[in-house]
């Protein structure tokens, strides 16, 4: 590997430390129906947005649920000292875009077919904490 490719990858890899992030390939559930929970929960506390899609008799909402959970996970992986409730976590952005598309054919009158389409979507959910990292930090040492 060269130099340069060696740096990039590096800084790529020091970008991400701070960045805490779950995703969801090839959910089977249309793309549309997914955006509607999702807009729900975007930018609310992790607490709150974890009581909305528990409640919600949504499909796509327990989808939702185990993924945020797994971005939690991933939280407490990188921040192994910290507090879950003194970080005030929030979802910062999740995104909803399309999958792989399976295509079936249905039969129609006067022998003709109408072709069906299986939606599928892919999620990406990334949760911050509203509190600075400095002000987290200083909480682990004073205690």
């Amino acid at each position: 590997m060269g130099a340069r490719k060696r740096l990039a990858a590096e800084a790529r890899k020091e970008a991400k430390k701070n960045v805490y992030m779950a995703r969801l390939v090839d959910n089977p559930t249309s793309p549309r129906k997914t955006r509607i929970m999702a807009d729900v929960i975007r930018g609310k506390d992790v607490d709150y947005a974890m009581n909305v899609l528990k409640f919600s008799r949504k499909e796509s909402a327990e989808k939702l649920l185990k993924l945020l959970k797994s971005a939690i996970a991933n939280w407490q992986v990188k921040n192994e000292g910290a507090r879950l409730e003194d970080a005030h976590l929030y979802v910062k952005t999740i995104m909803v875009d399309g999958g792989r598309m399976l295509k079936r054919i249905r039969t129609a009158p006067q022998g003709r077919a109408h072709r069906i389409r299986k939606r599928s979507n892919h999620v990406t959910i990334v949760i911050d904490s509203r509190v600075p990292e400095v002000a987290v930090e200083n909480n682990e040492t004073n205690e």
